[in-house]
């Protein structure tokens, strides 16, 4: 077993991150003993419940059932999850417990950060992309018509439960999701200022077959890198005021096809990498890049038999694109590679970004 800190500065906050394949069955007993052992309730997504309901066997009584699916993620839930906290009697010495991917980790989070004006909050990610990513950090949100997670907050977890047996029935798309954003991790490894060197890019190289495969030994270090990274920044940059928005790298043309396809069609982490294509080409057409990186990132890209989605004409995405909450009145901004592992925020009006587009 695995157990990283994070450490919050601003609030002098530490919390675990326990990374292991030890059995589920013992997985309840430890989450019972983060909370203290006071009133809970548990927010399950409905595929996790239907698998593993019987193993973790958490009371009937303190579990709500999340469908599945990012259009979840929405405020009907939250005061749903909010009322089913409130029929529990929570105080805020208790906790709400998020067992699922990152719809029920953000929308959980959200609860658990406006409910009493903050409860303890335990993540137990149960996919790829919210072990490697979203359940580390303390962005929590839910969607609304005009995008995705535009009402949200930053709260941090009391701990997180990584355990690498969920993969084992996690369907190949979902997995294909959260490769997409280790992916990202790897592109901008060097950009996190961490204290130790993960070389998360030839990893990925030299082990796709294995990480493909879903080799045990193999997807624990390779989470753990991503979780080592993101600590790295969030302890640097808890609210994203600065170096926090390099991990948006792939996310600004990627969010867009999402709300272009209603969020149905394509999974966050293929929209990711597709994100990431963008902005190699991008950066290739304003010369930020030499050529033998940008066939570096597509090759790689390659490797893990990503396919190319629906193309949008730039009419399309770049207004979608200043709906984005990291735009501002007058720019689209983008994460952008300079070199290998390196990237660099630039902005660009509407304007600049269609005759470069077009370039």
């Amino acid at each position: 077993m695995k157990e990283l800190q994070m450490h919050i500065k601003s609030k002098e906050k530490s919390y675990p991150i326990f990374i292991n394949n030890d059995e589920l069955s013992n997985l309840k007993s430890k989450i019972i003993d983060a909370c203290n052992n006071k009133n809970y309730i548990v927010v399950f997504s409905q595929k996790v419940y239907k698998l593993y309901s019987k193993v973790l066997d958490f009371p009937k009584n303190k579990i709500f059932v999340l469908k599945d699916g990012e259009k979840e993620k929405n405020y009907k839930n939250y005061i749903k999850i909010l009322n089913f906290a409130l029929s529990q009697k929570l105080k805020r010495e208790d906790s709400i417990i998020a067992i699922g991917g990152g719809v029920v980790g953000d929308i959980t989070g959200f609860v658990a950060s406006t409910y009493m004006r903050g409860i303890n909050f335990i993540q137990v990610p149960t996919t790829l992309l919210a072990m490697t990513d979203s359940s580390v950090g303390g962005k929590v949100a839910i969607n609304s018509n005009f995008g995705k997670n535009l009402i949200g907050a930053f709260y941090q977890p009391k701990a997180v439960f990584i355990n690498t047996n969920f993969l084992k029935t996690l369907d190949s798309k979902q997995y294909k999701s959260g490769l997409g954003e280790i992916l990202k991790y790897g592109f901008i490894e060097k950009s996190c200022n961490s204290d130790s060197e993960e070389n998360l890019l030839n990893f990925l190289y030299e082990n796709h077959e294995k990480i493909l495969k879903k080799e045990d030994y193999i997807m624990q270090n390779l989470i753990s890198s991503c979780v080592k990274l993101k600590i790295a920044v969030v302890q640097q940059d808890e609210k994203e005021s600065g170096l926090r928005k390099i991990l948006n790298y792939g996310h600004t043309y990627g969010h867009a096809v999402e709300k272009l396809t209603k969020f149905n069609k394509y999974t966050h982490g293929e929209c990711v990498v597709e994100g990431i294509k963008f902005a190699v080409k991008l950066a290739t057409n304003l010369n930020l890049i030499a050529k033998d990186y940008q066939f570096l990132c597509n090759d790689l890209i390659e490797k893990y038999d990503y396919k190319d989605l629906k193309k949008f004409p730039p009419e399309k995405y770049i207004p979608v694109m200043t709906t984005d909450k990291k735009a501002t009145n007058n720019f689209i901004k983008f994460i952008l590679p300079t070199k290998y592992g390196t990237v660099e925020e630039y902005d660009f009006t509407t304007e600049e970004l269609s005759e470069i587009v077009k370039s």
